[in-house]
């Protein structure tokens, strides 16, 4: 199913969800898929989909920490890549658990609507998975990404 066609379903936004999961698999490739759902009026960011939910579970909010990352991806609006475990280490606490998952890269795509960061798509995977020419292809990410949280936000 094309990812449009999926937006019908009426099991939304899981069914937008995972069929954004698909077409990332497809463009850049990801082992651990995860969305993230900003709110920046209360400072607040929510795991809103994971496909590893045993480790990664869709949970409640936390804080919108300032920080290298925050700047990069949030103020700067530039898509994060580290291609190791020591890279990812320097922005995540949570790189062991990380690396027992099989990931040692990630990329975060921000995603906006009306000039606003509204989330991250947050892909991992193995050591050097991110090279340049798939940074490059998950620009074309960014569209089918805002209407994910669009859904979300409509059926919220």
């Amino acid at each position: 199913m094309e990812f449009a066609e999926v937006l019908a379903d009426p099991d939304q936004p899981g069914a937008t969800f995972s069929a954004l999961q698909r077409l990332v698999e497809d463009t850049i490739g990801v082992r651990l898929f995860t969305l993230m759902t900003l709110d920046h009026a209360a400072g607040t960011a929510r795991r809103s989909y994971s496909n590893i939910p045993d480790a990664y579970p869709v949970s409640g909010e936390k804080p919108m920490e300032p920080n290298p990352w925050a700047d990069h991806v949030l103020s700067q609006r530039k898509t994060f890549v580290a291609n190791s475990i020591e890279a990812i280490a320097e922005v995540f606490p949570d790189h062991a658990l990380i690396q027992s998952l099989g990931c040692e890269s990630c990329i975060n795509i921000p995603v906006l609507i009306a000039d606003r960061v509204v989330g991250t798509i947050n892909c991992l995977h193995q050591a050097g998975h991110y090279t340049p020419a798939r940074v490059a292809q998950s620009e074309s990410l960014k569209g089918p990404g805002a209407i994910a949280f669009m859904v979300a936000a409509t059926h919220s």
